[in-house]
């Protein structure tokens, strides 16, 4: 494990279109989910207002498991590129997290960036 990577939580702990992991990065709130088998973290604001996505600890999927929701206006984000593709912020992109998965974790790629050159990913 390089020295910049750091363990956010077990794979079993990610289940596809399930609840989400909350974690923080450089002091700023994040999260990781899987959706169709690969895990995505993104810092936890909303493209359009300051506000984390999360309506209760973890909960960032709609009912179906196929979009990451903004709780405070609803904008609807693809899990895998976190684009806005309903809502206000309609293009817009939460801002993506390098996260890494092998041998029954995930791990954060490269915490000393703190999202700010980093793209989702999986393993």
């Amino acid at each position: 494990m390089a020295a910049r990577e750091r363990l956010i939580c077990g794979s079993s702990d990610l289940v596809d279109g399930g609840d989400g992991v909350r974690f923080e990065t450089g002091g700023r709130a994040a999260f990781a989910v899987r959706h169709g088998g690969r895990v995505y973290a993104f810092l936890n604001r909303c493209a359009h207002v300051p506000v984390e996505l999360d309506w209760m600890p973890g909960k960032f999927f709609s009912a179906e498991g196929d979009y990451l929701i903004c709780s405070m206006h609803g904008a609807h984000y693809e899990p895998h590129s976190g684009r806005c593709v309903l809502g206000p912020c309609k293009g817009a992109r939460l801002r993506p997290l390098a996260v890494l998965e092998r041998e029954g974790g995930v791990y954060l790629a490269d915490e000393a960036s703190g999202g700010q050159e980093s793209a989702p990913g999986g393993g």
